[in-house]
């Protein structure tokens, strides 16, 4: 096993140190009513999207394998991946006007509406059933991700279809965002700290950045999409939440900022490393993330930040945030 580790995560520092420099396309149009590419570009190759996708069901749902440190770990659905997935058909939908990669997409939307879980206080949720060892967690989990996820995913099948049951879903699904995860919801909501949402629902904060944003721009789609008299509180509601996450997004930047990389989270679980860096390609996905809301917003702070992490990725520092690194995979036993 510790072979296998070790293998693992040396292919995945070389797949790293390729991406050094790629760019990451955006959409050209992030503000339209009409939903139709998502802010970031997927490739076509639905197979090489994430490299933990084992194959798909027969209902064309993609499958995921563990990640190595699951023990025992088995093949399973991941809502974030499905996603992903579904927005690439849609892309491609959305290029060649293909009735069969609209039926495709229908497919993981209905995937979405057939696997959600519902209570009167949380509205609509899904989870997501693989251990997380790193952050303590060994039962199903909620993810602001995947909420998020799951909303781009229904609002474009209602919007491509009509069928109010995707927008119904979809308006319920925000339900988790006021919450704070002490008591069951998808956000951290706490005095004298800024709202968060989070990728990873565990017993303690995780604050993974990249999820908090891609939690946004699901939030945005609702904003864009949604102009109904029936919906107007939860299109309210929507905008308040998106509003409420770029604010704390904006606080909290600085607290991820090494002064030479970017922390991967802020985890607060017992045992986990106080600085866990980031890698080059999600420091490259942080800074598109990061463009694509000041482009939206205007808000000079995130272009501000934009700018500041690009220029970081220099090889002495690279170098230093390997070195953080391992020392973070080797304390949670990942090498």
């Amino acid at each position: 096993m510790q072979l296998r580790k070790l293998k693992f995560m040396a292919l995945k520092l070389l797949a790293d140190l390729k991406t050094k420099g790629k760019s990451v396309e955006i959409a050209t149009d992030l503000t339209s009513p009409k939903l139709g590419m998502y802010y970031i570009l997927f490739g076509s190759n639905l197979s090489s999207l994430n490299r933990l996708i084992k194959g798909f069901d027969e209902n064309g749902i993609p499958i995921n394998n563990a990640y190595i440190d699951v023990a025992g770990g088995k093949p399973h659905y991941y809502p974030i991946s499905i996603g992903q997935v579904g927005l690439a058909i849609f892309h491609q939908y959305v290029t060649h006007q293909d009735p069969y990669r609209l039926k495709e997409f229908l497919r993981i939307a209905d995937w979405f509406v057939d696997n959600k879980s519902e209570d009167e206080t949380m509205g609509t949720y899904w989870l997501t059933e693989v251990p997380k060892p790193e952050y303590q967690v060994d039962s199903p989990w909620k993810s602001a991700f995947t909420q998020s996820r799951a909303l781009s995913i229904l609002l474009r099948a209602w919007q491509a279809t009509g069928e109010p049951h995707y927008l119904q879903i979809a308006s319920n699904a925000l339900r988790p965002f006021e919450h704070d995860i002490a008591d069951g919801g998808v956000a951290i909501r706490r005095k004298s700290e800024e709202v968060f949402y989070e990728e990873y629902v565990a017993r303690f904060p995780t604050r993974v950045l990249d999820g908090h944003i891609f939690a946004l721009f699901g939030l945005y789609d609702y904003v864009r999409a949604v102009d109904h008299t029936e919906y107007v509180s939860s299109r309210e509601l929507a905008h308040r939440l998106f509003d409420e996450g770029i604010s704390g997004l904006i606080e909290a930047l600085p607290k991820f900022d090494l002064g030479y990389w970017v922390l991967f989270n802020r985890c607060q679980v017992p045992g986990y490393p106080k600085f866990d860096p980031c890698t080059i390609n999600y420091l490259q996905l942080v800074c598109t993330q990061l463009d694509i809301l000041y482009k939206i917003t205007g808000r000079n702070e995130l272009e501000k930040y934009r700018k500041k992490f690009s220029n970081y990725q220099r090889w002495p520092n690279i170098i230093k945030m390997y070195i953080a690194k391992f020392k973070a995979l080797k304390n949670l036993n990942r090498l």
